[in-house]
Protein backbone atom coordinates (compact mmCIF):
# COMPACT_ATOMS: atom_id res chain seq x y z
CA UNK A 1 0.00 0.00 0.00
CA UNK A 2 1.23 3.50 -0.89
CA UNK A 3 1.77 6.06 1.86
CA UNK A 4 -1.11 8.19 0.53
CA UNK A 5 -3.87 6.92 -1.75
CA UNK A 6 -6.42 9.48 -2.93
CA UNK A 7 -9.43 8.05 -4.77
CA UNK A 8 -12.17 9.98 -6.60
CA UNK A 9 -11.74 13.17 -4.55
CA UNK A 10 -14.48 15.72 -5.24
CA UNK A 11 -14.70 19.19 -3.72
CA UNK A 12 -17.56 21.60 -4.48
CA UNK A 13 -18.79 24.90 -3.09
CA UNK A 14 -22.27 26.41 -3.09
CA UNK A 15 -22.20 29.94 -4.55
CA UNK A 16 -24.95 32.48 -5.41
CA UNK A 17 -24.38 31.62 -9.09
CA UNK A 18 -24.58 27.85 -8.60
CA UNK A 19 -22.41 24.93 -7.56
CA UNK A 20 -18.69 25.39 -8.17
CA UNK A 21 -16.92 22.07 -8.74
CA UNK A 22 -13.33 22.84 -7.71
CA UNK A 23 -12.07 19.23 -7.81
CA UNK A 24 -13.75 16.57 -9.95
CA UNK A 25 -12.72 12.96 -9.41
CA UNK A 26 -9.03 13.38 -8.54
CA UNK A 27 -7.09 10.15 -7.87
CA UNK A 28 -3.37 9.66 -7.21
CA UNK A 29 -0.90 7.79 -5.01
CA UNK A 30 2.31 8.89 -3.29
CA UNK A 31 5.03 6.44 -2.26
CA UNK A 32 7.45 6.98 0.63
CA UNK A 33 10.63 8.70 -0.53
CA UNK A 34 9.05 9.79 -3.83
CA UNK A 35 7.86 13.16 -5.14
CA UNK A 36 4.54 13.67 -6.90
CA UNK A 37 4.25 16.87 -8.91
CA UNK A 38 0.78 18.39 -9.41
CA UNK A 39 0.85 20.99 -12.16
CA UNK A 40 -1.71 23.21 -13.87
CA UNK A 41 -2.88 26.77 -14.35
CA UNK A 42 -4.22 28.87 -11.48
CA UNK A 43 -7.71 27.70 -10.57
CA UNK A 44 -7.17 24.13 -11.76
CA UNK A 45 -7.80 22.67 -8.30
CA UNK A 46 -4.24 21.90 -7.24
CA UNK A 47 -4.19 23.66 -3.86
CA UNK A 48 -7.80 23.08 -2.83
CA UNK A 49 -7.37 19.32 -3.33
CA UNK A 50 -4.55 19.02 -0.78
CA UNK A 51 -6.20 21.50 1.57
CA UNK A 52 -9.37 19.40 1.48
CA UNK A 53 -7.34 16.29 2.31
CA UNK A 54 -5.87 18.11 5.33
CA UNK A 55 -9.24 19.41 6.56
CA UNK A 56 -8.37 23.04 5.80
CA UNK A 57 -11.32 23.80 3.51
CA UNK A 58 -14.46 25.18 5.15
CA UNK A 59 -17.92 25.25 3.70
CA UNK A 60 -17.15 22.69 1.02
CA UNK A 61 -18.86 19.46 0.10
CA UNK A 62 -16.14 16.80 0.02
CA UNK A 63 -16.38 13.18 -1.08
CA UNK A 64 -14.02 10.35 -1.99
CA UNK A 65 -11.25 8.87 0.12
CA UNK A 66 -7.69 9.80 1.14
CA UNK A 67 -5.98 6.86 2.84
CA UNK A 68 -2.86 7.90 4.75
CA UNK A 69 -1.11 4.91 6.26
CA UNK A 70 -4.40 3.06 5.87
CA UNK A 71 -6.53 5.70 7.65
CA UNK A 72 -9.01 7.85 5.74
CA UNK A 73 -8.19 11.53 6.35
CA UNK A 74 -11.57 12.63 5.01
CA UNK A 75 -13.50 10.81 7.75
CA UNK A 76 -11.29 11.89 10.67
CA UNK A 77 -12.54 14.41 13.23
CA UNK A 78 -10.72 17.71 13.71
CA UNK A 79 -8.81 16.51 16.78
CA UNK A 80 -7.40 13.46 14.98
CA UNK A 81 -6.41 15.60 12.00
CA UNK A 82 -4.72 18.13 14.25
CA UNK A 83 -2.47 15.38 15.63
CA UNK A 84 -1.49 14.34 12.11
CA UNK A 85 -0.88 17.84 10.73
CA UNK A 86 2.69 18.82 11.49
CA UNK A 87 3.62 15.52 13.14
CA UNK A 88 3.06 13.13 10.22
CA UNK A 89 2.15 15.50 7.39
CA UNK A 90 4.03 18.78 7.07
CA UNK A 91 2.84 21.67 4.92
CA UNK A 92 4.71 24.51 3.21
CA UNK A 93 2.48 27.31 1.96
CA UNK A 94 2.99 29.68 -0.94
CA UNK A 95 3.48 32.85 1.11
CA UNK A 96 5.66 32.28 4.20
CA UNK A 97 5.16 35.86 5.40
CA UNK A 98 1.45 35.20 5.90
CA UNK A 99 2.12 31.74 7.36
CA UNK A 100 4.60 32.95 9.97
CA UNK A 101 3.08 35.12 12.72
CA UNK A 102 4.69 38.58 12.47
CA UNK A 103 4.52 39.22 16.24
CA UNK A 104 6.50 36.15 17.31
CA UNK A 105 10.12 35.19 16.75
CA UNK A 106 10.79 32.50 14.16
CA UNK A 107 12.45 30.18 16.68
CA UNK A 108 9.58 30.55 19.14
CA UNK A 109 7.10 29.48 16.44
CA UNK A 110 9.13 26.37 15.63
CA UNK A 111 9.46 25.55 19.35
CA UNK A 112 5.71 25.92 19.91
CA UNK A 113 4.96 23.68 16.94
CA UNK A 114 7.25 20.97 18.31
CA UNK A 115 5.81 21.17 21.85
CA UNK A 116 2.21 21.28 20.58
CA UNK A 117 2.66 17.70 19.40
CA UNK A 118 4.85 16.53 22.30
CA UNK A 119 4.48 18.54 25.50
CA UNK A 120 7.04 16.32 27.25
CA UNK A 121 9.83 18.02 25.26
CA UNK A 122 11.45 20.76 27.33
CA UNK A 123 11.68 24.25 25.86
CA UNK A 124 15.49 24.16 25.90
CA UNK A 125 15.48 20.88 23.99
CA UNK A 126 12.97 22.24 21.49
CA UNK A 127 15.07 25.37 21.05
CA UNK A 128 18.15 23.28 20.33
CA UNK A 129 16.12 21.36 17.77
CA UNK A 130 14.94 24.65 16.19
CA UNK A 131 18.53 25.85 15.81
CA UNK A 132 19.53 22.51 14.26
CA UNK A 133 16.65 22.73 11.79
CA UNK A 134 17.47 26.29 10.76
CA UNK A 135 21.09 25.28 10.27
CA UNK A 136 20.00 22.23 8.29
CA UNK A 137 18.00 24.34 5.82
CA UNK A 138 20.91 26.72 5.32
CA UNK A 139 20.13 29.68 7.58
CA UNK A 140 23.50 31.32 8.39
CA UNK A 141 24.33 31.89 12.08
CA UNK A 142 21.22 29.92 13.04
CA UNK A 143 21.97 30.19 16.77
CA UNK A 144 21.52 33.97 16.48
CA UNK A 145 18.85 34.16 13.77
CA UNK A 146 16.55 31.84 15.75
CA UNK A 147 15.51 34.90 17.78
CA UNK A 148 14.73 37.07 14.74
CA UNK A 149 11.24 38.08 13.68
CA UNK A 150 9.92 37.01 10.24
CA UNK A 151 10.34 40.51 8.77
CA UNK A 152 14.07 40.28 9.52
CA UNK A 153 14.37 37.30 7.14
CA UNK A 154 14.58 37.61 3.37
CA UNK A 155 11.95 35.86 1.22
CA UNK A 156 14.20 32.86 0.64
CA UNK A 157 15.11 32.61 4.32
CA UNK A 158 11.44 32.76 5.35
CA UNK A 159 10.68 29.93 2.95
CA UNK A 160 13.53 27.92 4.43
CA UNK A 161 12.20 28.64 7.91
CA UNK A 162 8.82 27.26 6.79
CA UNK A 163 10.57 24.13 5.51
CA UNK A 164 12.35 23.81 8.87
CA UNK A 165 9.03 24.08 10.70
CA UNK A 166 7.37 21.58 8.38
CA UNK A 167 10.22 19.10 8.86
CA UNK A 168 10.58 19.64 12.64
CA UNK A 169 9.02 16.30 13.57
CA UNK A 170 10.30 14.34 10.55
CA UNK A 171 6.87 13.91 8.89
CA UNK A 172 6.22 11.03 6.54
CA UNK A 173 4.66 13.36 3.95
CA UNK A 174 5.46 16.95 3.02
CA UNK A 175 2.93 19.00 1.01
CA UNK A 176 4.66 21.94 -0.68
CA UNK A 177 2.15 24.40 -2.17
CA UNK A 178 3.93 26.70 -4.63
CA UNK A 179 6.99 26.95 -2.35
CA UNK A 180 9.19 28.79 -4.89
CA UNK A 181 6.71 31.12 -6.62
CA UNK A 182 7.93 34.42 -5.12
CA UNK A 183 11.64 33.54 -5.16
CA UNK A 184 14.33 34.42 -7.67
CA UNK A 185 15.96 31.61 -9.63
CA UNK A 186 19.05 31.31 -7.42
CA UNK A 187 17.07 31.13 -4.17
CA UNK A 188 14.56 28.79 -5.81
CA UNK A 189 17.35 26.36 -6.64
CA UNK A 190 18.63 26.53 -3.06
CA UNK A 191 15.16 25.83 -1.60
CA UNK A 192 14.64 22.86 -3.92
CA UNK A 193 18.07 21.52 -2.99
CA UNK A 194 17.16 21.76 0.70
CA UNK A 195 13.96 19.79 0.11
CA UNK A 196 15.77 17.10 -1.89
CA UNK A 197 18.45 16.77 0.79
CA UNK A 198 15.84 16.41 3.53
CA UNK A 199 13.98 13.83 1.45
CA UNK A 200 17.15 11.79 0.99
CA UNK A 201 17.96 11.98 4.70
CA UNK A 202 14.52 11.18 6.12
CA UNK A 203 12.81 9.28 3.27
CA UNK A 204 9.99 11.82 3.20
CA UNK A 205 7.32 11.67 0.50
CA UNK A 206 6.61 15.04 -1.15
CA UNK A 207 3.64 16.47 -3.01
CA UNK A 208 4.91 19.44 -5.01
CA UNK A 209 2.13 21.76 -6.18
CA UNK A 210 3.23 24.28 -8.80
CA UNK A 211 2.53 25.85 -12.16
CA UNK A 212 6.28 25.90 -12.90
CA UNK A 213 7.25 22.99 -15.13
CA UNK A 214 10.92 23.76 -14.48
CA UNK A 215 10.39 22.89 -10.81
CA UNK A 216 8.56 19.70 -11.81
CA UNK A 217 11.46 18.70 -14.07
CA UNK A 218 13.88 19.24 -11.20
CA UNK A 219 12.21 17.31 -8.38
CA UNK A 220 9.24 15.15 -9.43
CA UNK A 221 9.19 11.38 -9.94
CA UNK A 222 5.57 11.31 -11.14
CA UNK A 223 3.35 14.07 -12.50
CA UNK A 224 -0.38 14.81 -12.44
CA UNK A 225 -1.58 17.48 -14.88
CA UNK A 226 -4.82 19.16 -13.74
CA UNK A 227 -7.23 21.41 -15.61
CA UNK A 228 -10.64 22.70 -14.52
CA UNK A 229 -10.56 20.52 -11.40
CA UNK A 230 -9.86 17.22 -13.16
CA UNK A 231 -6.84 15.14 -14.17
CA UNK A 232 -5.95 15.59 -17.83
CA UNK A 233 -2.84 13.43 -17.84
CA UNK A 234 -0.69 11.46 -15.42
CA UNK A 235 2.52 9.50 -15.67
CA UNK A 236 6.23 9.39 -14.85
CA UNK A 237 8.08 12.69 -15.17
CA UNK A 238 10.10 11.70 -18.24
CA UNK A 239 6.98 10.30 -19.91
CA UNK A 240 5.09 13.56 -19.47
CA UNK A 241 7.99 15.70 -20.66
CA UNK A 242 9.05 13.57 -23.63
CA UNK A 243 5.84 11.79 -24.65
CA UNK A 244 2.94 13.99 -23.52
CA UNK A 245 -0.39 12.91 -25.00
CA UNK A 246 -3.04 15.37 -23.84
CA UNK A 247 -3.21 18.66 -25.79
CA UNK A 248 -3.27 20.61 -22.53
CA UNK A 249 -0.06 18.97 -21.29
CA UNK A 250 1.44 19.58 -24.72
CA UNK A 251 0.38 23.22 -24.54
CA UNK A 252 2.01 23.70 -21.13
CA UNK A 253 5.25 22.23 -22.45
CA UNK A 254 5.23 24.32 -25.64
CA UNK A 255 4.90 27.46 -23.52
CA UNK A 256 8.05 26.47 -21.59
CA UNK A 257 11.24 28.31 -22.69
CA UNK A 258 13.89 26.00 -24.08
CA UNK A 259 11.50 23.08 -24.73
CA UNK A 260 11.83 21.38 -28.12
CA UNK A 261 13.33 22.87 -31.30
CA UNK A 262 10.91 25.75 -31.93
CA UNK A 263 12.14 29.34 -32.11
CA UNK A 264 9.20 31.02 -30.36
CA UNK A 265 6.97 30.24 -27.39
CA UNK A 266 3.55 28.86 -28.29
CA UNK A 267 0.86 30.12 -25.88
CA UNK A 268 -2.36 28.24 -25.11
CA UNK A 269 -5.20 30.16 -26.74
CA UNK A 270 -8.22 31.33 -24.74
CA UNK A 271 -8.98 31.28 -21.03
CA UNK A 272 -9.78 28.51 -18.51
CA UNK A 273 -13.53 27.83 -18.22
CA UNK A 274 -15.80 28.79 -15.35
CA UNK A 275 -16.01 25.96 -12.83
CA UNK A 276 -19.69 26.79 -12.36
CA UNK A 277 -20.62 26.18 -16.01
CA UNK A 278 -18.11 23.88 -17.66
CA UNK A 279 -18.27 23.27 -21.43
CA UNK A 280 -19.90 20.10 -22.68
CA UNK A 281 -17.56 17.12 -22.88
CA UNK A 282 -13.83 17.70 -22.47
CA UNK A 283 -13.26 20.90 -20.44
CA UNK A 284 -10.27 21.81 -22.65
CA UNK A 285 -12.26 21.47 -25.89
CA UNK A 286 -12.83 25.24 -26.51
CA UNK A 287 -9.06 25.86 -26.39
CA UNK A 288 -7.86 22.63 -28.03
CA UNK A 289 -6.20 22.74 -31.48
CA UNK A 290 -7.16 19.09 -32.04
CA UNK A 291 -10.86 19.29 -31.04
CA UNK A 292 -13.23 17.14 -33.11
CA UNK A 293 -16.80 15.85 -32.92
CA UNK A 294 -16.30 13.24 -30.18
CA UNK A 295 -14.82 15.83 -27.82
CA UNK A 296 -18.38 16.74 -26.84
CA UNK A 297 -18.31 13.44 -24.90
CA UNK A 298 -16.38 13.53 -21.60
CA UNK A 299 -13.34 11.24 -21.99
CA UNK A 300 -12.31 8.98 -19.09
CA UNK A 301 -8.67 8.63 -18.09
CA UNK A 302 -7.38 6.21 -20.73
CA UNK A 303 -4.19 4.19 -20.99
CA UNK A 304 -1.78 5.65 -23.54
CA UNK A 305 -0.30 2.91 -25.70
CA UNK A 306 1.15 0.00 -23.76
CA UNK A 307 2.15 2.03 -20.69
CA UNK A 308 0.10 1.13 -17.63
CA UNK A 309 1.38 4.15 -15.68
CA UNK A 310 0.56 6.70 -18.39
CA UNK A 311 -3.03 7.92 -18.59
CA UNK A 312 -4.69 10.70 -20.56
CA UNK A 313 -8.27 12.00 -20.52
CA UNK A 314 -8.42 12.52 -24.28
CA UNK A 315 -9.97 10.79 -27.30
CA UNK A 316 -6.89 11.36 -29.49
CA UNK A 317 -4.90 8.33 -30.72
CA UNK A 318 -1.75 7.37 -28.84
CA UNK A 319 0.45 7.60 -31.95
CA UNK A 320 2.27 10.95 -32.05
CA UNK A 321 2.32 11.20 -35.87
CA UNK A 322 -1.41 10.54 -36.09
CA UNK A 323 -2.06 13.30 -33.55
CA UNK A 324 0.19 15.76 -35.36
CA UNK A 325 -1.73 15.29 -38.59
CA UNK A 326 -5.05 15.96 -36.86
CA UNK A 327 -4.12 19.59 -36.19
CA UNK A 328 -4.80 20.38 -39.84
CA UNK A 329 -7.62 18.00 -40.72
CA UNK A 330 -11.32 18.90 -40.78
CA UNK A 331 -13.04 17.50 -37.71
CA UNK A 332 -15.19 15.09 -39.77
CA UNK A 333 -12.09 13.36 -41.22
CA UNK A 334 -10.23 12.83 -37.97
CA UNK A 335 -9.80 9.25 -36.76
CA UNK A 336 -11.27 8.25 -33.41
CA UNK A 337 -8.90 6.65 -30.91
CA UNK A 338 -9.75 3.23 -29.47
CA UNK A 339 -7.99 2.76 -26.16
CA UNK A 340 -8.68 1.03 -22.89
CA UNK A 341 -9.92 3.00 -19.88
CA UNK A 342 -7.52 3.15 -16.94
CA UNK A 343 -8.51 1.03 -13.97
Amino acid sequence: MALLEVEDLRVSFATPDGQLDAVRGLSFTVESGKTLGIVGESGSGKSVSTQAIMGLVRGARISGSALFDGNDLLTMDSEALRKIRGAEIGMIFQDPLSSLHPYYRVGWQIIEMIRAHDSSIAKDTARTRAVELLRLVGIPQAENRVDDFPHQFSGGMRQRAMIAMAMALNPKLLIADEPTTALDVTVQAQVLEVMKRLQEEFGTAIIMITHDLGVIAEVADDVVVMYAGAVMEEGARDTIFYDAHHPYAEGLLLSLPGYGTRERLVPIAGQPPSLISLPEGCPFRPRCPYAFDRCTETPPLLDVGDKDDHGSACWLPADRKARAGMRHQPATKRPVAKRAAKK
